[in-house]
């Protein structure tokens, strides 16, 4: 016949396997975004290597911004995103995807170092933004009213951002992200 103090260490150790599955598998849901194919071509205005630098840098400070919230609702949407941002810049670049494996599967990444704070990202998508819009063609100006957008929104701070963004939008209305999270495949 088992003792109280058994049937208590049972239990117990029931509730941390239970608690320790539920950590695995996620207390959050991340819709992931799927990109087979880039909605930018090589007419894009960006080199290859500047794509995969952007796609690394926003997959790593969204990353960081669920792991740092602990996968807030808010934090997921912003994460979302940056996460398809990147995987529309370089489908194949490697944190974008393995930041958007783990958060498919609950699990939150391990923050990582970024060569840029979000305030300096911020900047620098504000200034790559402006460049690409003065460029022309179509597909600068769409990344570059995605890029003001976020880069507003990463600091709000940031007076220049916040204002380039808020006039984009009062002329032309916001960029539509599910074009980037949700792209129609051929």
């Amino acid at each position: 016949m088992m003792r109280w103090w058994q049937v208590t260490a049972v239990f117990c150790g029931m509730a941390c396997v239970a608690a320790a599955e539920e950590r695995r598998q996620g207390a959050f849901a991340w819709e992931a975004p799927e990109v087979a194919r880039s909605v930018f071509t090589r007419e894009l205005g960006l080199l290859d290597a500047e794509r995969d630098e952007y796609a690394t840098t926003l997959a790593a400070l969204a990353s960081n911004g669920i792991a740092e919230a602990k996968a807030s609702a808010a934090s997921l949407a912003a994460g979302r995103k940056m996460i398809a941002l990147a995987l529309q810049l370089s489908p194949r670049n490697r944190r974008a995807v393995v930041a958007n494996f783990q958060l498919g599967k609950g699990v939150l990444p391990d923050p990582e170092p970024t060569d840029y704070s979000a305030e300096a990202f911020a900047r620098l998508l504000l200034t790559r933004g402006q460049l690409l819009e003065k460029q022309g063609g179509a597909q600068n100006a769409r990344l570059a009213k995605y890029f003001i957008q976020l880069a507003a929104e990463m600091d709000p701070k940031n007076d220049d951002a916040v204002y380039a963004s808020e006039v984009q939008r009062l002329d032309g209305g916001a960029p539509d992200w599910k074009e980037l999270t949700n792209p129609e495949q051929p």
